[in-house]
């Protein structure tokens, strides 16, 4: 059974950055699609980035296109989601996906067959 664990959640000020990552386990990691989601309080879930198997391919939202990056390291079996110049908008719990094979469903939630508990992130003005 795969099971997906993020970490790296936190309380930060805006303009901060903060890192987050995800690990796999039960599965092969260097075949999972990756994404990053997120889900604001009071609102619905929302796609913020992913990555295709190698690392080759990444996506993003529109609302962190130019300040999130997401990465993998296929040795270590982790997913990274680097977040730069934080909002309180950002603030929202973050939840890891995985898949098995690509997709050009990549920011549709169903699209997805494993998540995480999720972690919080809090920005402050």
């Amino acid at each position: 059974q795969v099971q997906v664990v993020e970490s790296g959640g936190g309380l930060v000020q805006a303009g901060e950055s903060l890192r987050l990552s995800c690990a796999t386990s039960g599965g092969t990691f260097s075949s999972f699609f990756m994404g990053w989601f997120r889900q604001p309080p009071g609102k619905e879930r929302e796609f913020v980035a992913a990555i295709n198997s190698g690392g080759s391919s990444t996506y993003y939202g529109d609302s962190v296109k130019g300040r999130f990056t997401i990465s993998r390291d296929n040795a270590k079996n982790a997913l990274y989601l680097q977040m730069n110049s934080l909002e309180p908008e950002d603030t929202a719990v973050y939840y890891c996906a995985a898949r098995y094979g690509n997709t050009i469903r990549f920011s549709e939630s169903s699209s997805y067959h494993y998540w995480g508990q999720g972690t919080q992130v809090t920005v402050s003005s």
